[in-house]
């Protein structure tokens, strides 16, 4: 059975599946902030919609990270390395893309295991 969660015409933002969830691509909360405070605000959603899918970073499986300009990768890694659990590494990939608004420096995709 799939379950979609707060879908709209576009998009679902949480797709459940075989107890598999997927995120849709997840921005921060203030795009005049900068890659920190973007990082940072993005994470804190990504924890929201996992927790409301039944879920957890400690269950993350793999993440997809957009980020604008490869001279963020460090800073942008600076607050993801604190946030991941220690031991809970994910499957994880990191390309630079152009974003959707100009604001934005970083997108998360995400694909959890259900608890």
């Amino acid at each position: 059975m799939i379950e979609r969660i707060e879908t709209k015409q576009r998009m679902s933002r949480i797709v459940k599946h075989n107890g598999t969830i997927y995120l849709c691509g997840q921005v921060c909360k203030d795009a005049e902030q900068g890659i920190k405070e973007q990082t940072e605000t993005m994470l804190e959603k990504v924890d929201e919609l996992l927790i409301q899918a039944g879920s957890d970073r400690k269950h993350i499986l793999s993440a997809t990270i957009y980020i604008k300009d490869m001279k963020y990768f460090a800073e942008m890694n600076e607050v993801w390395d604190a946030w991941v659990p220690q031991g809970y590494a994910t499957a994880r990939a990191c390309v630079e893309a152009s974003m959707a608004r100009d604001a934005l420096l970083v997108e998360i995709s995400v694909v959890a295991a259900e608890i």
